[in-house]
């Protein structure tokens, strides 16, 4: 395959409804066979949508990873730090790569405009909870991310174990970026 033309730029609601099929597609290739089918398959691009496009709009950020030739590939969405007594101020509340476009620097892109979007809030560490049998566990240990806490929670209604990796100190950025608008 080609290299991708990647930009990360701040969501748009009009990305609502390609963010909402990177993330049903995320889901449903990424969890196959660790949550049940009938709650993959129950996933809808019209109650996605809704949801991403509330999202933009909440007081949290939302990136989009776009190619020139293929559009929106992936998203991130990040905030504030929501579990307090863990010692970290940002957090990375979701992450997706379109799963045709996997393995193809996205996912880095991605993490690495979150962190530069946290540095300029001046927020100096992040958490990132990951499904504990999600291969992306895998990605964030390659990213730096230390394996900081587990816990037990709800994923579409289902018990769900979960992974905290934590970055401490978030990387000096080695150029400056800036966000389209």
């Amino acid at each position: 395959m080609d290299d991708l033309a990647l930009s990360v730029r701040l969501a748009r609601p009009e990305d609502a409804a390609d963010l909402a099929r990177i993330y049903i597609d995320s889901w449903q290739d990424t969890y196959a066979g660790v949550i049940s089918h009938s709650l993959l398959g129950a996933m809808s691009l019209k109650n996605h949508t809704a949801r991403w496009q509330n999202t933009i709009k909440g007081p949290g950020t939302v990136l989009v990873a776009e190619d020139s030739h293929f559009g929106p590939v992936g998203l991130t969405s990040l905030g504030a730090a929501r579990d307090a007594g863990l010692g970290f101020e940002g957090e990375v509340y979701t992450l997706y790569v379109d799963p045709a476009f996997l393995g193809r620097g996205t996912g880095r892109a991605l993490l690495t405009s979150a962190f530069d979007s946290f540095k300029d809030r001046k927020l100096r560490s992040c958490l990132i909870w990951a499904h504990a049998r999600n291969n992306a566990c895998f990605f964030y240990e390659a990213m730096g991310g230390k394996r900081i806490a587990t816990r037990t929670t709800r994923l579409m209604g289902e018990l769900t174990s979960e992974t905290g990796f934590g970055w401490r100190q978030l990387a000096t950025r080695k150029q400056k970026r800036t966000l389209p608008q």
